[in-house]
């Protein structure tokens, strides 16, 4: 197939590839033994399973898990563990031989999909399976489905048995996938990067990288090598500017609406990558708690009344020398479930104060601090000032 091939093309040919694998095998049943020692890349070199921690009950995600050889070491150690795969055969080879197991839970679902409604993850790993996704789909969902402080750990081919190393740039390349046993050959397309690259696309997306180990062969003839990478979530959820364009002068003033219920507070995710509460601009004709319940119905569907929407005050802060003033709004009461209406926002869900997402959308981050003052979110500073409560207005 040729390079060119789009991102979800190599996505949708790598799962075609990869059903092909496992019919082949489910086949062939070949007498494969337990995972006796765990290794990232090639057998006898690297770290082994102890850089992920004690296993007993903390919850695990392997992503591309295949036979399921890695999940079922770790829940014979305590473990509980998911296992996403989206290959049909993949994940029926699996279920044949572990599906009893304890502590092991087999998904058949594409990753990305799977990642935007997981709960939390203490850890997420890929033992090679990582590059067959296209990691601007995939990197920041999975950074949202890792709990504040969880490890991602992940291995990447850096250089093929042909030795071919890895891109300078963010693309899909084919390489060769041969089935055993028969000598025949697939193509599969695998984003091959060089490890600064992967770098920076864990840092863009709110990671923190630990470190990058380089796995050579054990066997001085061969160039295929690997490189390991391992990173977390912070503690403290930072926040990035969705956009360096400095708003227009006439949407300078808007509301930020924080609708607050017991499962958290309702977040969207805009087309540009950032998660944010329903807001908008204020008409003239309306008032800041009028502008607050008319966006939420026109962005999320929900009904809320205008005298259950409580005005929090004012954020004043500047972008490239515009004043942009933006008014939080509360609401504790509403009518409805959060659905998507608009095409630049929406996968709208709930999250814990607890464990907010990245990427928060600046004006959504100062929203926040100055709602509950005690979280601990990174964003550009704003100057607030609180409305008066009601018993002292004149």
């Amino acid at each position: 197939m040729s390079t060119r091939l789009t991102a979800l093309g190599a996505e949708q040919a790598n799962a075609t590839t990869w059903h092909a694998y496992g019919q082949h095998q489910l086949q062939r049943r070949p007498d494969i033994p337990d995972l006796a020692q765990w290794h990232w890349g090639n057998a006898g070199t690297g770290p082994g399973v102890e850089i992920l921690g004690n296993a007993r009950g903390r919850r695990f995600l392997d992503l591309g898990s295949g036979l399921g050889l890695h999940a079922a070491y770790l829940a014979q150690h305590g473990a509980l563990v998911d296992a996403v795969d989206a290959s049909p055969s993949q994940h029926q080879r699996a279920i044949d031989r572990y599906g009893s197991l304890p502590g092991v839970q087999f998904k058949l679902a594409d990753a990305v999909r799977y990642l935007a409604d997981a709960e939390p993850y203490e850890v997420i790993y890929s033992v090679n399976g990582l590059p067959y996704l296209d990691p601007d789909r995939l990197l920041p969902v999975l950074a949202d489905a890792l709990a504040p402080g969880g490890q991602l750990i992940f291995t990447a081919l850096h250089t093929t048995s042909a030795g071919a190393g890895p891109s300078s740039r963010v693309a899909p390349r084919p390489e060769t996938l041969r089935l055993p046993g028969s000598g025949e050959e697939r193509t599969v397309h695998m984003w091959m990067l060089e490890p600064s690259l992967w770098e920076d696309l864990l840092v863009q997306n709110g990671l923190i990288v630990d470190s990058i180990t380089v796995l050579d062969s054990a066997q001085p003839d061969s160039p295929v090598s690997y490189r390991l990478f391992q990173a977390h979530r912070p503690l403290i959820p930072t926040s990035r500017a969705r956009s360096t364009k400095p708003p227009i002068a006439h949407a300078a003033v808007g509301v930020g609406v924080l609708v607050h219920g017991p499962h958290g507070i309702l977040l969207g995710r805009h087309a540009r990558g950032t998660w944010e509460a329903p807001g908008g601009s204020v008409d003239p004709d309306e008032s800041f708690a009028e502008a607050a319940v008319r966006e939420l119905a026109e962005e999320t569907g929900l009904l809320a009344d205008v005298g259950d929407a409580c005005v929090l005050g004012t954020l004043l802060d500047h972008v490239d020398g515009v004043l942009r003033i933006t008014v939080p709004v509360l609401v504790t009461h509403w009518r409805g479930e959060p659905h998507d209406r608009e095409a630049a926002i929406g996968s709208w869900r709930w999250w814990p104060l607890t464990a907010l997402p990245n990427r928060l959308f600046d004006c959504t981050a100062q929203c926040l601090t100055a709602w509950k003052p005690d979280l601990q979110i990174n964003h550009p500073p704003a100057r607030f000032l609180p409305a008066a409560p009601p018993s002292t207005r004149p």
